[in-house]
């Protein structure tokens, strides 16, 4: 089974994988928990490129860097895991890429639909869960800006996160309201997750 966790900066992304995994490992599954960018040497590599506050990248140049480490960590992660029966948790897959690069950044949802699909050879995660807070929120728990992305201005992560509310009933995401207290935010996305595990 493949899951995504996604959201903007400040979501609280990182909290949650942590209880999703170990929940999953202590009810006895195989767990393989990743991220994009980066998660394979040649994508680390990619990571450095992209989120590098050095010089001005092309919008269409981030997308097709963001699909090359996607394709490399789909072939070398992703589905390898898949292969052998493992559940695969990963934070960011295609999603922040119809979202950041698709709305964001103003290259088109069905553009970068198109190019990360080709990039991920059609693989489809079984889940995605989307951490939403508001704005203030996420200001609030955003640490210092530090690589590109962080460094993008207010506008556009609220464009972010608005955008992935607004994708969700589109692409069949689940959106959990992450404001709240860390537990009660873990059990929404337990509550997202573990009907579609238990079901196979």
């Amino acid at each position: 089974m493949f899951i995504v966790l996604e959201g903007g900066e400040g979501c609280g992304k990182s909290t949650q994988i942590g209880a999703l995994v170990e929940h999953l490992r202590n009810a006895g599954h195989d767990v393989v928990a990743t991220f994009e960018p980066g998660a394979t040497a040649r994508g680390a590599a990619l990571r450095r490129f992209l989120l590098a506050d050095e010089s001005p990248l092309a919008e269409r140049a981030e997308l097709l860097v963001m699909a090359a480490d996607r394709a490399q960590h789909v072939a070398e992660v992703v589905r390898p895991a898949l292969a052998r029966g493992a559940v695969v948790v990963s934070d960011r897959y295609a999603p922040s890429s119809l979202v950041y690069q698709g709305v964001g950044r103003g290259l088109g949802v069905e553009a970068v639909a198109a190019i990360s699909d080709f990039a991920a050879g059609g693989l489809v995660p079984d889940v995605v869960v989307v951490l939403d807070v508001d704005d203030a929120t996420a200001a609030a728990r955003r640490p210092v800006a530090e690589d590109r992305m962080e460094k993008a201005g207010a506008e556009f992560h609220q464009r972010v996160r608005q955008a992935y509310r607004d994708l969700a009933a589109t692409f069949g995401w689940t959106v959990v309201d992450a404001r709240g207290a860390v537990d009660d935010v873990t059990a929404a996305v337990l509550d997202a997750v573990l009907p579609t595990i238990t079901s196979r």
